[in-house]
């Protein structure tokens, strides 16, 4: 980690940033999904997944509380250049690199918990929820010197109940069903992670389908998006994913229900044509649509497929700062037949 270059700034109103180049910060308008956040006393640490970023960002509204920690990541010479107000080029040298690996792993088993891509269509095993709270609990308490807020809670480990769910225990869904109508317009795509809570939908390009039928008069427009691997039963009414569907006609929206391994709903439209565009999303949750990236989540695949592809062999992470989490571990031995 030493070595790295960085700018420190002042953005004004008691801010202060420490940010190696083309790094994003807390402060960024809209931040990707690959971006990791860590809470921490008198400010925020962040890195990007996808860039192999070691380095953190950091925003500081409280640099009497950050100091120490600020000294630990980055070493001496910043942390004495932000108590004297400068402002500039600077490289990072952590006083303390133990603790900004674990720092580091904290943020990543975090981030795991929210958007490891979980898909039974593309073979991307998930991580088991009890192992990966025992990883975030192991790593608060490494961290306990430089977290604070909510990443400062130790998770209260649950036993561990076995469960072994593979591709097979679920409908590869969307539209296997014959329509008894006619098929007027059909398609297959992904959907924004950001606006679903984790572990409710497949994290496939392929998992929401839907086809527009012509029946009895009328056109109906049947969703079926692919539930996530491990979904749990009796998921409350307000966790539920809806469909927004844009006919080219007009916009509805329904609730989708579940039915064989999938999250499904039909909506009676005045028309449709080959455009028909669909968005899964739980009411109240996450972001706004507009700015999703189909491009962005097959990058974080790929990372996925390739840290569950190392953790699998042998002595491959042995010593790394990057080395898997207890539930890659468990996911790498289980994915050869998931």
């Amino acid at each position: 980690m030493s070595g790295s270059a960085l700018q420190i700034r002042r953005y004004g109103g008691g801010l202060s940033g420490i940010v190696p180049d083309g790094a994003a910060t807390v402060l960024d308008a809209a931040a990707e999904v690959d971006t990791m956040v860590l809470e921490v006393a008198g400010g925020y640490l962040s890195w990007s997944v996808l860039a192999g970023q070691s380095v953190p960002a950091a925003v500081i509204d409280d640099l009497e509380l950050a100091q120490e920690w600020v000294w630990a990541m980055y070493g001496a010479p910043i942390a004495l250049a932000l108590d004297r107000d400068q402002a500039g080029e600077a490289t990072a040298a952590p006083a303390l690199p133990a603790l900004a690996v674990s720092a580091w792993r904290l943020a990543y088993a975090h981030w795991a918990a929210r958007w490891w891509p979980a898909s039974t269509l593309d073979g991307i095993a998930p991580l088991d929820a009890g192992l990966l709270e025992r990883d975030i609990a192991a790593l608060t308490l490494e961290c306990e010197s430089l977290v604070d807020g909510a990443d400062a809670l130790v998770p209260v480990v649950a036993e561990m109940v076995e469960t072994r769910l593979r591709a097979a225990d679920y409908a590869l869904a969307a539209g296997e069903k014959t329509p008894d109508g006619l098929v007027l317009a059909r398609g297959v795509g992904g959907w924004d992670w950001r606006r679903c809570p984790p572990g409710l939908v497949d994290a496939s390009e392929r998992a929401v389908s839907w086809q527009a039928v012509r029946e009895a008069g009328s056109t109906i427009v049947a969703v079926s998006a692919v539930a996530a691997p491990g979904v749990p039963a009796g998921v409350p009414a307000h966790l539920r994913p809806w469909a927004r569907i844009d006919t080219g006609a007009g916009v509805g929206e329904i609730a989708l229900r579940a039915e064989g391994g999938a999250w499904v709903g039909e909506l009676a439209v005045a028309g449709a044509d080959p455009n028909v565009h669909v968005d899964i999303h739980v009411p109240g949750f996450g972001v706004n649509p507009g700015s999703d990236s189909a491009e962005m989540r097959q990058r974080i695949r790929a990372f996925a497929v390739e840290r569950l592809r190392r953790t699998a062999v042998p002595g491959s992470v042995d010593g790394a700062p990057d080395a898997p989490l207890l539930a890659e571990i468990a996911a790498a031995a289980d994915d050869s037949d998931f």
